[in-house]
């Protein structure tokens, strides 16, 4: 399934996210293994039929991230030493649906709570952004909907007055936008299929119904929105 959605979404990445991709799918299945030296930049591009520059940028990327270690003179080094990666380094090379199994987790823990826990100024904030949001799908603003969509979570994880758990979410939220900049080839209606149930999300913590917002949180995740 995973090479199914990389070939998805490929059509929306850039060059360089294509490959860092898929040097990081192949250090997951241990095709470089932790410790070992990965090929040449020469052979990388013969390998991935790219430039110098789209290889120099996915390794750089992965460097950044904690995945490889390049050693001038030496060469690029699959990292051995995983376990000192940030949460936000693990985060970022995760695959899709570890990333989606963690959201669910936080999310039914915040929705949990907020419907015991809101006040009336997060009830008029969760509102504004449903406005928003609703706005931007009509003008057909994709980066506003989403800016919309995210800050709408946010204030659910704000009301659950949990601020550990808030500040969890507000780290997630950048793995989240990332997402959904790579399903831009979607468009809109991505987020129009889904807003009558973020409508309904906010009338079960308005109404403190807390398995009615759970059961509808439940279809906003399974169907990826």
């Amino acid at each position: 399934m995973f090479v199914v959605w990389i070939n998805i979404m490929k059509s929306s990445e850039k060059l360089s996210d294509q490959i860092t991709n898929r040097i990081r799918h192949e250090i997951d299945q241990e095709k470089y293994k932790a410790g070992e030296k990965i090929p040449a930049e020469p052979e990388l591009m013969k390998l991935y039929g790219v430039g110098r520059s789209t290889i120099r940028e996915a390794i750089k990327t992965l460097a950044m991230s904690g995945i490889l270690k390049v050693q001038q003179g030496s060469g690029t080094f699959v990292c051995s030493n995983a376990e000192n990666e940030s949460i936000d380094q693990r985060l970022r090379r995760a695959d899709f649906y570890e990333i989606n199994a963690v959201r669910k987790l936080l999310e039914d823990e915040m929705v949990r709570l907020a419907t015991k826990n809101h006040t009336e100024k997060d009830l008029d904030d969760m509102k504004q952004y449903l406005e928003d949001r609703k706005l931007a799908i009509l003008n057909g603003q994709l980066r506003a909907c989403v800016d919309a969509d995210i800050a709408f979570h946010i204030t659910i994880a704000s009301a659950s007055s949990n601020k550990v758990l808030a500040d969890l979410y507000q780290s997630f939220t950048v793995i989240i936008r990332d997402f959904f900049a790579k399903r831009e080839i979607q468009g809109i209606s991505h987020f129009a299929m889904s807003h009558h149930l973020h409508e309904q999300l906010f009338e079960a913590i308005k109404s403190g119904k807390e398995k009615s917002a759970q059961k509808v949180l439940d279809q906003i995740i399974e169907n990826n929105y």
